[in-house]
């Protein structure tokens, strides 16, 4: 055995160790998917508040965007919602425990031969944090809940769930103000109604969208003030014609994107039927690529560009630099996530040049960028493809995960981003440096390379798969494996990076300006 080859094994045994443990803890880790209905449905809270009363046929638009017992369907999913955070809670409080038994576990002994300064005690900080915030989202999930239910009449059952929300974690202030906001509606909705001090304040920094203005509302009305009325049923109107544009975008465009895309996948199957051999799908061994390099060499470029150094030697640089997130704002964590994101790429880029660069001069169809093409006809029916099979695939992969297996931190972010400068950051993050690094790596140079060693189809499977797991979170392995056979097709067929970076890029467009959509209604 050569010492490069022996240094690769230890490399990759370090490598693959913590990114084995990150995937194995994002099954505890809620997807971010389980919260987008409810951003969704508080955009449809706010837009059930629009009159329309200078439209005749408003009723049938209003419940062909809406549709039916809004407020009960709202209920449902903020209860649906409270039942999976309990869950959380549990399991989270189950992996507490398990930190505070006097053996110490498989993970935890690798973790801290890996990284001296990572002690248990840590975990059982993160771990305690966790808990804590899970808790505080149960009882923000209760505030809205008691919300809904007072809306549609059930005073005392909305009684009853504002005063299950009790301090029931010391020192955490949220878990307090989440207290004090329930008192405050409790006295609004109870037999002796009354106006405690700093309501209306505790109401407005606390509460967002529907749910502020209907606590509002209840305080403007014991105080008869018809002024305030007036202007904050002015307000809602004007929002609610936002919310109506809002939902329009965010759901009724993609449907549309989506049937079209059904329609092309179905041309495209049909046309396989028929042309067989001369199909865009008939995908055979005349698109296979010369690959003048053995399998140690896209081993070296994928464990050691991209998951050492993505796991490894980022991470300890970056640790040097004592940089505390907990405390950043969001342009703060923006910065940080671009900049992180562009070391990995450079780091990752510079190992695959030095890794290919005694190959030089290449053979044909490797890393081209061909402009005057038809890149953006590829691009384009791509991503059109795509939609319908990726939104099927998350479709019944939360149902196998239940609202459980991670997402990635950055949609989480996103979706509080209401700044046009996080947003442009974020933008440039996941729908330029993320397109042009992975597809690089992933459709440039791994699947190419395994062309060597299995058909092209083969090539294509085996390397979305490396793809979707490179993202660290089970969940999201088989709605991204999907995605990557269609960006694997469109650059087999295509011969042409730009292609297959358009398709990625337009995807990540799509998420990023849906979640910003999205979180702009809960402000």
């Amino acid at each position: 055995m050569t010492t490069k080859r022996l240094i690769l094994i230890v490399i990759t045994i370090v490598s693959v160790i913590p990114l084995f443990f990150s995937i194995i803890g994002s099954i505890n880790q809620p997807q971010i998917q389980s919260n987008l209905q409810l951003y969704q449905t508080n955009l449809v809270l706010q837009a059930s508040e629009f009159s329309g009363d200078n439209l005749a046929d408003f009723a049938q638009i209003r419940e062909a965007i809406l549709g039916k017992n809004t407020y009960q369907l709202a209920l449902r999913q903020y209860q649906e919602a409270r039942q999976l955070s309990q869950k959380n809670l549990g399991r989270l409080e189950a992996h507490l425990n398990s930190l505070n038994s006097p053996s110490v576990t498989l993970e935890e002994d690798v973790n801290s031969n890996l990284n001296p300064i990572l002690s248990l005690s840590t975990d059982q900080e993160k771990s305690q944090l966790e808990i804590q915030k899970q808790a505080e989202e149960i009882n923000k999930l209760a505030l809205k809940i008691g919300l809904l239910e007072a809306h549609q009449g059930k005073v005392q059952l909305a009684l009853e769930t504002w005063e299950n929300i009790g301090p029931n974690q010391k020192g955490n202030n949220s878990i307090f103000s989440s207290q004090m906001l329930a008192d405050v509606l409790i006295n609004l909705w109870s037999s002796n109604a009354q106006i405690l001090a700093n309501s209306e304040t505790i109401i407005t920094d606390q509460l967002t969208g529907w749910f502020r203005d209907y606590a509002l509302s209840k305080i403007y009305q014991l105080q008869d003030s018809q002024a305030n009325l007036m202007s904050l049923q002015t307000q809602q109107q004007k929002i609610a014609s936002q919310a109506i544009i809002k939902l329009t975008l965010v759901a009724f465009i993609p449907i549309l994107g989506g049937l079209i895309g059904f329609g092309l996948l179905v041309f495209l199957l049909i046309q396989l039927f028929i042309k067989k051999g001369n199909a865009i799908l008939a995908i055979d061994q005349q698109f296979n690529w010369q690959t003048p390099w053995t399998a140690e060499t896209f081993w070296q470029v994928l464990v050691v560009g991209f998951f050492f150094v993505g796991q490894i030697v980022l991470p300890i640089l970056f640790s040097f630099l004592n940089i505390d997130l907990t405390h950043a704002d969001l342009r703060g964590k923006a910065i940080y996530v671009l900049a992180s994101y562009l070391s990995m790429a450079l780091g990752g880029i510079g190992v695959l040049y030095f890794s290919i660069k005694p190959f030089f001069p290449l053979p044909k169809d490797w890393f081209q960028f061909k402009l005057f093409s038809n890149w953006i006809v590829w691009g384009i029916s791509g991503y059109l493809v795509a939609l319908p099979l990726v939104v099927i695939v998350s479709l019944i992969n939360q149902q196998i995960w239940q609202g459980q297996g991670g997402s990635n931190p950055l949609l989480s972010l996103a979706l509080e981003a209401q700044d046009n400068v996080v947003l442009g950051i974020f933008y440039v993050t996941a729908a330029i440096a993320a397109p042009v690094y992975e597809e690089i790596m992933f459709r440039g140079f791994l699947l190419p390379s395994l062309t060597r060693y299995f058909p092209v189809w083969g090539a294509i499977i085996v390397s979305s798969l490396i793809f979707a797991v490179a993202h660290l979170n089970l969940s999201e392995v088989l709605p991204l494996a999907i995605l990557g056979i269609v960006l694997g097709v469109v650059y087999t067929r295509s011969r042409n990076l730009l292609s297959s970076m358009l398709v990625h890029s337009l995807w990540n467009s799509g998420t990023l300006i849906s979640l910003f959509l999205l979180g702009s209604g809960s402000h």
